[in-house]
């Protein structure tokens, strides 16, 4: 049986569904050096050649940007019901705030896409070991699963799960870009959770993050709320005293908690 280290004392309930978070649940992301550069390339032929910005400046913007939107999760994962921020406000305000005004309104107009772009050259994704296994026997146990996940650029998701024929394995997908709002606000589990037909307290929630996805769970009344061990998962931006329900290194340590409590057999 897997060790669960019960760190909230609560035992785990047979599951109506899971709802799973995408990057460090669904799949590992790992940097892609130079993204800064190739997306600034791109940015600087959508300006035109008449543009007084140079690539390297509009990289430095770029991953000013960034900085600053890492500062800006941090902080709004500590409010009870935070919004997302737009895919405008991010290149408007985050990137281009000192650009001309006719460039940042350029970037501001094409920022849907901007932020696609980004997502993608930004981080190499690949499937986590053992969720493949882990979605075959929730569709055995006839247990729907949906995704909860924060984006800047949901698309990003959704073509990753397109390109790999996985769309169909997942009943719901909630990305904090299309509804809104981002964890830890509970309506994103809320969402989910409505859309699959079950009651929060019948559902798991898998996350990999302390301030987002444990607070998140405990703010929506989930049912069995689970911490997934992945890269940052210990790098909290503040103390935090909420405990996770159960601890899981991977999607395959997940499956037999799963089964386990499909027999019953989770304390």
């Amino acid at each position: 049986m897997v060790q669960v280290k019960a760190l909230s004392g609560r035992q785990l309930i047979r599951p109506k569904a899971l709802l799973l978070d995408f990057g460090g649940v669904i799949v590992q992301t790992t940097p892609i050096p130079g993204w800064e550069v190739k997306l600034a390339v791109h940015v600087r032929t959508l300006l035109g050649a008449s543009a007084q910005l140079d690539t390297e400046s509009i990289a430095a913007d770029i991953k000013a940007g960034c900085v600053a939107d890492s500062h800006w999760k941090n902080a709004m994962s500590r409010p009870l019901s935070p919004r997302e921020l737009s895919h405008g406000e991010f290149w408007g305000d985050f990137v281009a705030a000192d650009w001309p005004a006719w460039a940042r309104s350029i970037v501001i107009k094409e920022a849907h896409a901007l932020c696609c772009l980004m997502g993608r050259l930004r981080s190499h994704r690949e499937l986590r070991d053992g969720m493949l296994a882990l979605l075959d026997a929730a569709d055995a146990a006839r247990v729907p699963v949906g995704i909860v996940s924060n984006a800047l650029a949901g698309q990003v998701h959704r073509d990753f799960l397109e390109e790999r024929g996985l769309t169909r394995r997942f009943a719901a997908e909630v990305h904090s870009d299309a509804v809104g709002v981002r964890k830890p606000n509970p309506e994103m589990i809320l969402i989910a959770a409505r859309r699959l037909g079950v009651e929060p307290v019948d559902a798991w929630y898998i996350g990999d993050n302390f301030d987002r996805d444990v607070l998140c769970g405990q703010r929506a009344g989930i049912g069995g709320n689970i911490l997934m061990e992945a890269s940052g998962t210990y790098d909290m931006p503040y103390q935090l005293t909420i405990k996770p329900d159960a601890i899981v290194a991977n999607p395959r340590e997940l499956l037999r908690l799963f089964e386990q409590a499909a027999c019953g057999l989770v304390a």
